[in-house]
């Protein structure tokens, strides 16, 4: 007696469904990430060994280039007509300003965001001066509390 064996049945998958969720999943998460915003000039920062992380919002910050000019960075809500509708969204502000009316800018941008955490970003070649007059100018307005932002230093590997 001759046995019969069974035929095996081949199972096919069909990866289009996985590839089209794959690629949806990928235009969401492009769509939806909050990259780090430009600043307002590019700063050499002077280097130190604090590593302190900064929060990711709710950030005033104050820019100083290597030629002395100030600017004041924050973000605010704002309003915006879309299609008939008024749509309440976030803006970003840049205020160009100089070393005597810094601070009347930090509390322009505080009246909107009052736990705003004023964030100093001085490059290393900046006057001395400027900075010193920027901060006496802060504390005249009783804006003590800032940070000062700098570059971690790198170790350097000895091996």
């Amino acid at each position: 007696m001759g046995i019969k064996k069974k035929r095996r049945v081949s199972i096919r998958i069909d990866m289009t469904p996985m590839v089209d969720v794959a690629f949806l999943l990928l235009i969401f998460y492009m769509s939806t990430t909050q990259f780090k915003p430009p600043e307002a000039r590019a700063v050499e920062l002077p280097q130190s060994h604090s590593q302190i992380e900064l929060p990711d919002k709710d950030i005033i910050s104050i820019t100083v280039t290597k030629f002395d000019s100030l600017y004041v960075d924050y973000v605010e809500k704002v309003r915006v007509n879309i299609d008939g509708q008024d749509v309440e969204t976030t803006g970003r502000r840049v205020r160009v300003c100089d070393q005597y009316n810094v601070a009347s800018e930090i509390l322009r941008a505080r009246a909107k965001n009052i736990k705003a955490l004023v964030v100093v970003k001085a490059d290393g070649r900046a006057t001395f001066g400027v900075m010193q007059t920027v901060m006496k100018k802060m504390q005249e307005n009783h804006l003590e509390r800032f940070l000062i932002i700098t570059d971690p230093e790198r170790e350097s590997g000895k091996g």
